[in-house]
């Protein structure tokens, strides 16, 4: 079933949920006859897909902006979008056969399913092994990575980790990896933070340890932002 989004849910529905499903996007407008044409087959083709591939829908008359941000100039305008950018599209009615033909090419293919059953798998050997198919996967490396950090091979972890960019996500088990030979318990963590601060400026092992410590809070944990402030000020 398509999903009605507009201009408020557009970067939660489209462009959040392209990073892991293909999401078709249908732009149409109440008079437009054509669209009440390839809307159903749309629906009905990717409702066949059991969820591989999502369809949305934009009312162009009630959110203009959607309608501008694609440059749609005439409608029926069709849109395929993977990882928040435009991979495929056609503007017009065509019949079901090619429309069929647009939502298989966005289908995975027999190896990427493989590689998602690996990665859901989720243990060593699974992963591992979805690492020989894409070996720079960061989803398989970063849950590795996990399972390294839990069974004390904090090295391998580094190791592993350093065959992708630094992201949010790549921070966290590398943080992990480094403070696991001294556990940590969350409720300890201000004690901590309290002792290092006054070393961090001298002392590099501090100074990482302490980033290390907020990398583990995460920037959702309202303490995080103000001991960066302390450390900044603290180095600066």
């Amino acid at each position: 079933m398509a999903i009605d989004v507009t201009e408020a849910t557009f970067q939660t529905e489209v462009i959040d949920r392209s990073s892991t499903t293909p999401v078709i996007v249908d732009l149409w407008a109440p008079w437009c006859g054509p669209c009440k044409t390839i809307g159903p087959i749309l629906e009905s083709v990717t409702d066949a897909t059991n969820g591989q591939v999502v369809l949305v829908k934009v009312n162009v008359d009630e959110n203009p902006g959607i309608s501008q941000a694609f440059q749609v100039q005439s409608i029926p305008a069709v849109y395929a979008l993977k990882d928040g950018q435009v991979v495929d599209g056609f503007v017009g009615a065509y019949p079901e056969h090619v429309i069929q033909e647009f939502v298989n090419s966005l289908l995975p293919s027999e190896e990427e399913n493989h590689l998602a059953a690996l990665i859901e798998a989720g243990d060593e050997d699974s992963l591992r092994a979805a690492l020989e198919i894409e070996p720079g996967n960061e989803d398989a490396i970063i849950a590795l990575g996990d399972l390294l950090v839990e069974s004390q091979r904090s090295d391998e972890a580094l190791a592993l980790l350093a065959r992708i960019p630094e992201s949010e996500r790549t921070r966290k088990v590398a943080a992990a990896a480094r403070l696991s030979a001294m556990p940590i318990e969350a409720d300890n963590y201000d004690a901590l933070l309290t002792d290092l601060l006054p070393r961090v400026k001298a002392d590099e092992e501090a100074r990482q340890e302490f980033v290390d410590i907020l990398e583990l809070m995460g920037n959702d944990d309202p303490r995080t932002a103000g001991y960066r402030k302390q450390l900044t000020a603290r180095l600066f």
